[in-house]
């Protein structure tokens, strides 16, 4: 019934951009139906449950039980549930059971499942 017009003088405050998730707590998860070749990059943590192949930079990685990685990884943290190959440069890096690793490894620290298959060279990283 009655309506006011806007006043052509005054300016519309702009709303902040929600958080889409940029910081490093992120986690984000390559599902099982995925099959990705090249480079993958992140500032947060990377779960693989399909298939990588190329080189992978993000602050965590995460190999699910079914997933596959192959070829160069640098993380902060890496753990491997399923099948890696390649080479990986990592402060944390922990063998589950279920894992089948077949890399060059520099590491800080290390941790190995009883149940492991692993084969490669693995380097303690003198910092």
């Amino acid at each position: 019934m009655f309506s006011k017009s806007p006043d052509p003088t005054t300016t519309a405050t702009p709303q902040p951009a929600p958080n889409r998730g940029t910081g490093v707590n992120t986690k984000s998860v390559l599902a099982q139906d995925l099959r990705i070749t090249g480079e993958i990059s992140s500032t947060g943590t990377i779960e693989v449950l399909g298939e990588i192949e190329g080189n992978l930079s993000a602050r965590g990685l995460i190999v699910g039980a079914e997933g596959r990685m192959t070829g160069t990884v640098s993380a902060e943290t890496v753990e491997v549930k399923g099948r890696l190959d390649g080479s990986v440069a990592t402060h944390s890096f922990a063998l589950r059971a279920s894992a089948e690793v077949a890399a060059d490894v520099t590491y800080t620290t290390l941790v190995i499942e009883s149940g492991a298959r692993i084969e490669g060279k693995f380097s303690l990283n003198k910092v």
